[in-house]
């Protein structure tokens, strides 16, 4: 019998008491037996975050969710900032960067803009698509699958109704992996980096 899939949440809300839609979203599926949940604004108030242990739990995962508000167009800043150091040269890509190849990731994201506001001709001026390509690249970089993502548009005035669909297309999502996502071609799938073209340490710049 084979193990169920591991799955690491990675939730980033910087006022997370007071959120309308991502706490309840976090709330539908941290009950779910292969479900671990790192809430980064709690463990790491001040920003020093333990590497080893983040980069244990990461091996120790098959899909990895990255679950936050959108802030100007992007992820909030610690999440940034535990990118940063988390996935390191030679750990997370680099040519002997191979922690993290053949694993999934997953973003879920809130805006409390309307979708109409993320087309050409509304107000954010581009579809949502237009601000991916960072989590694409990031996970194509590792050697990552990256899945479709989940974009909750409109949390300041969706009803009961239309967060509670949204709710249930996450628990879903997971419940249900990795079933539906063997049946997606990625990138990492199509065009796997090659490790002579693997970049060097960014320190080193």
């Amino acid at each position: 019998m084979t193990s169920p899939p591991r799955i690491l949440i990675l939730y980033a809300h910087p006022s997370h008491g007071t959120s309308r839609v991502n706490r309840r979203l976090r709330e539908h599926v941290q009950d779910l037996p292969n479900v671990r949940v790192h809430d980064l604004y709690e463990m790491y108030p001040d920003f020093h975050i333990d590497i080893p242990h983040e980069q244990q739990a990461l091996e120790a995962s098959d899909l990895i969710v990255l679950q936050h508000p959108v802030q100007w167009y992007s992820m909030p800043s610690l999440l940034k900032e535990w990118i940063d150091v988390v996935f390191e040269h030679g750990w997370a890509y680099g040519h002997d960067g191979h922690a993290l190849r053949g694993k999934d990731l997953m973003l879920v994201a809130t805006t409390g803009g309307a979708a109409s506001a993320y087309q050409p001709d509304g107000y954010h001026r581009h579809t949502f698509d237009a601000f991916l390509p960072p989590y694409e690249q990031t996970a194509h970089l590792c050697g990552m699958r990256w899945l479709p993502p989940l974009i909750v548009h409109g949390t300041r005035r969706a009803s009961e109704e239309e967060m509670a669909s949204q709710f249930n297309t996450y628990r879903e999502r997971l419940s249900t992996y990795p079933a539906w996502s063997m049946r997606i071609e990625t990138p990492a799938d199509r065009d796997p980096i090659e490790p002579q073209l693997q970049p060097g340490n960014p320190n080193d710049a």
